[in-house]
């Protein structure tokens, strides 16, 4: 059979569009509604944004000024040096990683058994689930920062504090996220469970978590890369790490030393990056059928 030229394909799919038009003018009927809405939203986020910049003064003219300004601190860092410092930088950096870990896996481990409270095929009592998934919102709302701040003022300054703080803040946002995975994770282990005769804890143990444990894992081996760089960040309130170096150093402008802090941080997130997201693709391509 000799392909269709294609003119005379083109000519058969303006046919079929016409037909269409023709048996559902609805659906090809503009919405004068529709679209006045679009653009009664646009107009109202440009709005926003323009009231927005007013209150925050904001002028590309001072950023235009203040090149120059951070041209200089640019020069300032070369050639970054850490004047006898580096092992006790890679000390601290160390330290970092460990609260990112232990913060983590701690806000994992709580945030498990409670998410399937907030599940809706898991509890069916409305008024449980929305005081659990409210209690997620609450906590998460909470920027890292903030709690850092609040756990330092319970247990003092150091690591530990760090580590509750994002312990704290993952905690919310891991509840949400594995009730979500609980509640679309596929029901055909779970009916097979419950043919077999199981109960229901039988269903959510061995038709349930199989199901959503790959999903949950590279969901926390993403926080883990993320809570790198919020160690970092807590650390200079003074929750630990290399953060408390970073902000000392920023503030005496010894920035040839801020330069190999920088440096240090960066390739540590590339290579969590590269590993996490390795190892991520391992366990979803694993646990596809």
């Amino acid at each position: 059979m000799r392909p269709r030229p294609p003119s005379a394909l083109r000519q058969a799919a303006l046919a079929d569009l016409d037909g269409l038009r023709s048996r559902h003018p609805k659906v090809f009927r503009p919405s004068w509604s529709r679209r006045a809405a679009m653009l009664g939203t646009l107009a109202l986020v440009i709005g926003l944004a323009v009231v927005a910049m007013l209150r925050l003064d904001f002028s590309l003219l001072r950023i235009l000024h203040g090149l120059h300004r951070l041209g200089e601190f640019a020069g300032m860092m070369l050639p970054p040096s850490a004047d006898g410092r580096f092992f006790l930088f890679l000390t601290a950096l160390g330290e970092t990683l460990a609260i990112a870990f232990l913060g983590t896996l701690t806000a994992a481990c709580l945030a498990f058994p409670v998410a399937f409270l907030a599940a809706r095929n898991v509890v069916p009592n409305p008024f449980l689930r929305f005081g659990v998934r409210r209690g997620f919102d609450v906590i998460r709302s909470v920027d890292v920062l903030i709690w850092a701040l609040i756990w330092i003022n319970v247990v003092g300054l150091g690591p530990f504090a760090g580590a509750l703080a994002i312990a704290c803040s993952d905690f919310g946002a891991f509840g949400k996220l594995f009730s979500e995975a609980i509640e679309t994770a596929d029901r055909k282990a779970q009916e097979g469970v419950t043919a077999s005769g199981g109960g229901r804890l039988h269903r959510v143990r061995f038709g349930l978590v199989p199901a959503v444990l790959p999903v949950l894992a590279s969901q926390v081996l993403y926080f883990f890369e993320s809570n790198t760089r919020s160690a970092t960040i807590i650390g200079i309130v003074g929750a630990g790490g290399i953060g408390q170096y970073l902000t000392e150093l920023i503030r005496v402008l010894e920035m040839q030393q801020v330069a190999v802090l920088v440096l240090m941080i960066l390739v540590t997130v590339a290579l969590i990056d590269l590993v996490s997201g390795r190892l991520r693709r391992a366990i979803i391509g694993g646990a596809a059928p």
